[in-house]
């Protein structure tokens, strides 16, 4: 499959603001104002706020087509360039039968959201669009003041300046909180920061595994199993796997289910690689279960002991977190302990 790569962004751009899953902007919105303003102020992009945006969030939840249409809609406006969640949430997959697929392949624009987000950003990517596992308005680019100062050049590096290749690298420090939204005064505080000393975790392999982009929450992808939604086996050849968990914190033995069923299905013998992402809120004693399981389950279980795996990544629920572009050829390399995009990002 040929996919088709948006084009990057640029100073004076406008961006689409919507909720595609959960109306949290209605709920906390000087928390989405937040994250509106620093897509303005540090990165020079207008904002177009459609319907769904600001929505009640009860609304929200009983109108599926409702979101469709906003995306719909965004895909089809000439003035937008990228379109941002402003959140994640638990029911996108409701959404997917509404989506006017002509419509958006006839449009490829910047499409990225993570967490509930997975659902539209890995169907459209079966379609054949590069799309974008990264930060949400109010979970992430709404707490930028309080992060790493290399998040925002992340940002702009991905997608912005879209290099030909790009090597990941981690952050100095992660957070696997923030402080209340519903603290008065409020401004993207987050709590229980940490210095990133663990590093990254290189399990197993001794290759460098080539592949292209393909994961997200994986609690989130289970929603889509046995779906029409959900891609062919074929569609798993030679992909890089990333998975991550999300704050509901699905317990060690769960992600052992989860990654096995998917050595059922014959994925973990076309793959040819897996990172998994920092484990939000596991301790330090869950953290080394989970990787013995990772190990154990593609090694020994499905007979790869030669799949490169890759753990405690910065994407998924802690923050800050990568712009992860599905699609796009990625590079996982044992011997030298790096991680590269091998292609431009976007066009």
């Amino acid at each position: 499959m040929r996919f088709v790569k948006p084009n990057r962004l640029k100073v004076g751009d406008t961006v689409a603001a919507l909720s595609p899953s959960w109306g949290g902007p209605s709920l906390y919105p000087h928390v989405f104002d937040l994250g509106l303003r620093n897509l303005e102020q540090k990165f020079g992009l207008k904002i177009k706020e459609f319907p769904t945006a600001r929505m009640d969030n009860e609304t929200i939840y009983r109108n599926p087509k409702l979101r469709a249409d906003d995306l719909n809609r965004a895909f089809e406006d000439p003035e937008v360039t990228a379109i941002l969640a402003s959140i994640g949430g638990d029911d996108s997959v409701r959404i997917l039968p509404f989506l006017d697929l002509d419509l958006i392949k006839a449009n490829p624009k910047i499409l990225m959201g993570f967490s509930d987000s997975a659902t539209f950003l890995t169907f459209l990517n079966t379609q054949g669009l590069v799309t974008y596992n990264g930060p949400s308005i109010m979970a992430g680019f709404a707490q930028m003041e309080h992060l790493d100062k290399a998040f925002e050049t992340h940002v702009r590096e991905l997608l912005f300046e879209s290099p030909e290749t790009y090597d990941f690298r981690p952050y100095s420090t992660w957070s696997d909180r923030y402080a209340p939204w519903s603290t008065p005064g409020y401004k993207g505080e987050v709590e229980a920061v940490f210095a990133n000393d663990e590093g990254w975790r290189w399990l197993q392999g001794t290759s460098v595994a080539r592949g292209r982009l393909f994961g997200g929450c994986i609690e989130v992808l289970e929603f889509l199993k046995g779906t029409r939604f959900w891609p062919t086996l074929d569609f798993f050849n030679d992909v890089v796997m990333f998975f991550e968990t999300s704050e509901d914190k699905p317990s060690v033995s769960n992600v052992m289910y989860m990654l096995r069923n998917y050595g059922s299905m014959g994925v973990l013998e076309r793959a040819a690689g897996l990172m998994f992402g920092r484990a939000r809120s596991y301790s330090p004693l869950e953290k080394a279960e989970l990787d013995n399981i990772l190990v154990r389950t593609v090694s020994e279980e499905f007979g790869r002991p030669d799949m490169p795996i890759v753990s405690n990544l910065d994407f998924g629920h802690t923050e800050p977190q990568w712009v992860m572009p599905l699609g796009i050829g990625t590079e996982v390399d044992c011997q030298s302990r790096t991680i590269r995009l091998s292609e431009s990002p976007t066009s």
